[in-house]
C-alpha cells in the first residue's frame, strides 16, 4: 500500500490496518523461529508498511494539535 492510498483513509482505518498487520508479523516471527517461514522478506515489507503507516497517522494528528 503506497502513502497516497493511506492518506485516504481515515484515522480509524490506519489503527484498524495496523493493529491487524501487527498480528501478521508476530504470527510471520513465530513461523521464523519455528522453521516454517519460506518468504522472509514479507517480515521486512510488514515493518515498512507498518512505519508507512505510522507516519501517515501522524501526519494527520498533528494539524489536530
Amino acid at each position: 500500500m503506497k502513502a497516497k492510498d493511506i492518506r485516504a483513509l481515515s484515522a480509524d482505518e490506519i489503527l484498524t490496518k495496523t493493529n491487524d498487520m501487527r498480528e501478521e508479523l508476530m504470527k510471520l516471527r513465530f513461523q521464523q523461529v519455528a522453521g516454517q517461514l519460506t518468504d522472509t522478506s514479507r517480515l521486512r515489507i510488514l515493518r515498512r508498511q507498518i512505519a508507512r503507516m505510522e507516519t501517515v497517522l501522524s501526519e494527520k494528528q498533528k494539524p489536530a494539535e
